[in-house]
């Protein structure tokens, strides 16, 4: 309701979506005990105590105050979240959800967010849609900025990357895979009863690499429910086309996965990486996906998505001195949010997190390789010298 009540999204009436104003004040504007005599307030420490409308001098400023608190709470995530959401000086501050032992680093998820809240997202983010070139499909895709698109991008691949596809046996494979990867979260049905259900949701990561691209960044992010499931595939596949980077799908609903084979894009859907080739059942082989149901790729999920945040997102928390320059890179904030109320034991709510988390994991393939075993049972051959004319034994 909030979001649909801006002021300056009007119709041709003036009125907003809602029908309402929003307005939001920041706590420095009337935090008890910083409003001078005239009742304007004390943001920063004054040169000279200030006589306060309770005829108390006034000696700190209000922002100070709420600065020096912010520090002392740091490493105290769930307090740190509690403290925004008592003082907020942010929208996003005020609308945060009340942490219950978060899995993953509040304060870096939250000090992201509050670098994002203050740049002007339309300088970093384009909202936009995928489309085939001419209208015909499985030839090139082009992207399109569009208000009403459901693709956010923070990166577009030069000219010569897009649309990277390689042919071989009748199979087509993504040219970029060295370059970065997608993860997904699916669904099967369109409609659900009532209306509602899961969102379907990608997002796409770079890696560590050599070429002219980000490393180790998010670029794109989707998290929507089309008319119909087919809407949502062929989104998904004409994403990986322009990127040319393969994908990680969720197989426990397999119906992206059969429609990226049936179009003979099966060589753009990755195989689980915990897995070698020969262990995979019938359909892993024939289908790709990973089943993201089983405790040990939940864990490794979760893990992914805690170990990229503490080294990609936020400020570094050890660092004495920080640069705003030196913040993590992670500019969509919905998925910000959905880390930070991830709960690993009912993870059908969180669309982000499971994608996310599968493309993190995708780039990360060769962490999961399981090791060889070598055989217990060792067998030694004789082996002879035929020098001259008696065979000898090599020992």
């Amino acid at each position: 309701m909030y979001e649909d009540s801006a002021v300056a999204v009007r119709n041709a009436n003036g009125q907003t979506k809602s029908g309402l104003y929003s307005l939001f004040i920041p706590m420095e504007w009337n935090m008890e005990g910083f409003i001078d005599l005239y009742g304007m307030p004390v943001f920063r420490k004054p040169k000279e105590p200030v006589v306060g409308v309770d005829m108390l001098m006034i000696k700190n400023g209000a922002i100070d105050y709420w600065e020096a608190e912010v520090d002392s709470l740091k490493n105290d995530a769930d307090a740190l979240n509690e403290f925004y959401r008592q003082f907020p000086r942010t929208e996003s501050h005020a609308f945060r959800d009340e942490s219950k032992q978060s899995l993953f680093n509040l304060t870096k998820i939250y000090q992201q967010i509050d670098y994002n809240d203050s740049l002007i997202k339309e300088h970093y983010v384009t909202r936009g849609s995928f489309s085939w070139k001419d209208g015909i499909k499985d030839t090139q895709v082009i992207f399109t900025p569009d208000s009403r698109g459901r693709f956010l991008i923070s990166w577009t691949p030069p000219k010569h990357y897009q649309n990277n596809v390689h042919l071989r046996n009748g199979i087509k494979y993504a040219g970029n895979e060295h370059i970065g990867s997608f993860g997904c979260d699916s669904y099967d049905i369109s409609a659900v009863v009532g209306g509602r259900g899961s969102n379907g949701a990608l997002h796409g990561m770079t890696k560590f690499h050599m070429d002219d691209a980000p490393i180790n960044e998010f670029f794109l992010e989707y998290i929507a429910r089309p008319q119909t499931a087919e809407i949502f595939f062929e989104e998904v596949l004409m994403a990986c086309v322009f990127y040319g980077m393969p994908i990680l799908i969720e197989n426990n609903k397999p119906r992206l996965l059969y429609h990226f084979k049936n179009r003979g894009y099966r060589g753009f859907c990755m195989n689980r990486p915990d897995k070698h080739f020969s262990k995979l059942s019938k359909t892993e082989k024939e289908l790709g996906g990973i089943p993201n149901s089983s405790e040990d790729v939940k864990q490794a999920h979760a893990s992914a998505i805690e170990s990229y945040i503490e080294k990609h997102v936020g400020f570094d928390l050890e660092a004495k001195y920080r640069d705003p320059e030196e913040i993590g890179t992670m500019p969509f904030i919905r998925t910000l949010e959905d880390w930070a109320r991830f709960d690993i034991n009912d993870r059908t709510k969180f669309d982000a997190c499971i994608s996310s988390g599968l493309a993190i994991m995708a780039n990360q393939k060769h962490l999961y390789v399981p090791e060889k075993k070598e055989s217990k049972i060792k067998i030694n051959f004789a082996k002879y010298k035929n020098d001259g004319t008696t065979s000898q034994l090599i020992r």
